[in-house]
């Protein structure tokens, strides 16, 4: 593909409580890209992406995906080449199993019963979660909701994903296997998180935003490990990229590395 993947320009949007959430936003995204978006809270991280699938409409600016403005006539199509992943995976997941969950976007679409099948699998597969597809969503762990998001949003096939907050709330091990099933994603991914470690893994770009702007946009390594900028923005520089992060480990051997061994 050529040309933008999201082109953002002059991007407004106030509340009703006169909340100035989004100040002139210009962006653009290019196929391929990982773009990490980082901020503090009451950033418009999530505002952000609520415009970008038609779920709140700016008061000024424009939006267009691979050259598609996002207007009203055009949401339908904006939103089969854009898919928004949740930050609470039950605003996403809502029908009786998760098979239905994973299948109402392609159904939506008027595709086929055999293509519908199609995509289901492949989606759950690719996240993992093979042989759960009658299964209840709420009954469903924090990781696999997470996970049950995306593959609801993979089955759309869409060639832009965007994620907020995708990590928070998961134990370290959902966390690991959910960023894992994101490093094989091809589509351009743009990851809204507080999650650091995790921006400095999976994007080569990042964006801070801070009260509706756009402070910084570069080279992850460059930005994340600027200590003053990331100050400026009440964000910290991420714990692996600190010169003396090692020094805080207990030497080997010592006790407070031992693993807690159960009485026999």
């Amino acid at each position: 593909m050529s040309g933008a993947a999201l082109e953002i320009k002059g991007l407004e949007f106030t509340y009703p409580d006169q909340t100035r959430a989004l100040r002139g936003i210009d962006l653009e995204v290019t196929p391929g890209e990982a773009v990490g978006i980082v901020g503090p809270n009451g950033a418009g991280k999530s505002t952000l992406a609520l415009t970008l699938v038609g779920f709140l409409r700016p008061q000024a600016g424009s939006i267009s995906v691979f050259g598609i403005p996002a207007s009203r006539k055009n949401i339908a199509a904006v939103r089969r080449r854009l898919g928004l992943v949740f930050q609470n995976p039950d605003d996403q997941l809502f029908m009786p199993t998760l098979f239905d969950d994973v299948a109402f976007g392609p159904l939506s679409m008027g595709l086929s019963e055999d293509e519908v099948r199609r995509r289901v699998k492949e989606s759950l597969s690719l996240m993992g979660l093979e042989g759960l597809e009658g299964k209840f969503p709420n009954h469903l762990s924090g990781g696999q909701k997470r996970s049950a998001s995306l593959a609801a949003v993979l089955s759309m096939e869409p060639d832009i994903i965007f994620l907020d907050e995708p990590t928070s709330n998961l134990d370290p091990e959902g966390r690991r296997r959910l960023i894992d099933q994101l490093i094989k994603l091809e589509q351009t991914r743009i990851i809204a998180s507080h999650d650091l470690e995790m921006i400095l893994e999976l994007c080569q770009r990042v964006v801070v935003m801070d009260e509706g702007r756009i402070a910084a946009d570069g080279e992850s390594l460059g930005i994340l490990a600027d200590a003053p900028l990331m100050a400026r923005h009440r964000l910290e520089v991420p714990y692996s990229l600190r010169p003396d992060h090692r020094h805080h480990f207990p030497l080997e051997g010592t006790p407070h590395q031992r693993e807690h061994q159960p009485p026999p």
